[in-house]
């Protein structure tokens, strides 16, 4: 379980294919309290450590992850959001995210205005459904929220220590992002499904 609350940036060292999986191995700015097993939020998407090298960490990236995520558009050099899995008795100051992502989007625009940042992100109409206005969307692991939502994206208000905090200040218009819907509108959304069947 995490927060969305981004804990630092890493740095990607390399992806490596291998055959419909992956491995990615990163710069991270807390690699020496990893070990192996442990949990880590890349962009949103929770990933294990398979291994602990001396100039990184590598994680393995199965074929349903590079299908549903966003992570096999990673090149050395991309910047990356990185949180640690929540630990009992932490602060919760996000909102509960699992790490699991449900779809992708992608930065449709992303421009300054005074000291704050709009950030506009497409979102597939399976995801729209579970979204409203002032409500929690997890995007690239970041807790966001909606401040307005429009036919086929959420725009979100970015403040000055989110955008130095996170990725997105390095990021730019087109790239596709990971996105995870609020786990209560998830659960709300199917037990209201259910009874509509019955």
């Amino acid at each position: 379980m995490f927060t969305g609350l981004v804990e630092s940036t890493g740095c990607v060292i390399g992806l490596e294919s291998r055959g419909e999986q992956a491995r990615l191995t990163l710069h991270i700015p807390f690699a020496a309290e990893l070990a192996l097993g442990d949990s880590v939020a890349i962009n949103g998407c929770c990933l294990t450590v398979a291994e602990v090298l001396s100039h990184g960490i590598a994680f393995d990236l199965l074929a349903q992850t590079l299908r549903v995520t966003s992570l096999g558009a990673l090149h050395t050099g991309s910047l990356v959001n990185l949180e640690r899995a929540l630990q009992v008795g932490d602060r919760f100051g996000g909102h509960f995210v699992q790490g699991h992502v449900d779809a992708t989007g992608s930065i449709t625009r992303l421009a300054a205005q005074g000291q704050d940042h709009v950030f506009e992100v497409s979102l597939p109409s399976a995801i729209h459904r579970l979204c409203i206005d002032k409500g929690s969307l997890a995007v690239d692991g970041i807790s966001l929220t909606i401040a307005e939502l429009a036919t086929a994206s959420a725009i979100f208000w970015i403040t000055p220590h989110t955008w130095q905090q996170t990725h997105l200040h390095a990021a730019s218009v087109g790239q596709p992002v990971n996105l995870e819907a609020d786990l209560l509108a998830k659960h709300v959304d199917h037990l209201l499904e259910a009874r509509l069947k019955r």
